[in-house]
């Protein structure tokens, strides 16, 4: 596959997705309307499109869910398998200078792992289905796991 190349990107001289590090098990995969052009930039612009999903679990995971509510937030980690990995220098459009993939949230980086802290529009706790009020990511993609967002410690302190 051949990508665009934008002015002062750095390529890595390996592909990541071929170590043989640990193993990641997906708990489920997102379900959203957007297809590969037409995602949003991020979770922002995924609310302002009114872009709300659901996550849908794997056999065996809708026990876990056990203890959220509807109305409550988490945050859904999901791996974003359609996402280059090689680059560890990065153009974005919308900075005046490249920048290292750690300083960004793009989906470009050697572990394509995202994360959005979403609202739980609906739980169905016997089938494993949990509505969200948003997401920016491409319809199957991958989930990783749930957390949930708990002020007291996912608040950044001043």
């Amino acid at each position: 596959m051949s990508f665009e190349k934008r002015e002062g990107e750095v390529q890595l001289p390996f592909d990541p997705a071929d170590s043989d590090g640990p193993r990641v098990a997906f708990i489920g995969h997102v379900r959203s309307r957007w297809q590969p052009g037409d995602a949003p930039r991020n979770i922002g612009s995924a609310r302002e499109a009114g872009a709300a999903a659901t996550v849908e679990l794997a056999p065996g995971y809708a026990q876990g869910l056990a203890g959220l509510e509807v109305g409550r937030h988490i945050i859904l980690m999901y791996w974003m398998d359609r996402g280059r990995r090689d680059l560890i220098v990065q153009s974005p459009r919308h900075t005046d200078s490249a920048r290292g993939v750690f300083s960004l949230r793009s989906p470009v980086r050697p572990n394509p792992i995202a994360m959005s802290t979403v609202r739980i529009t609906s739980l169905d706790m016997e089938t494993g289905v949990i509505g969200i009020d948003a997401i920016d990511c491409f319809d199957g993609t991958p989930v990783v796991d749930i957390k949930p967002w708990i002020e007291t410690i996912d608040m950044p302190q001043g």
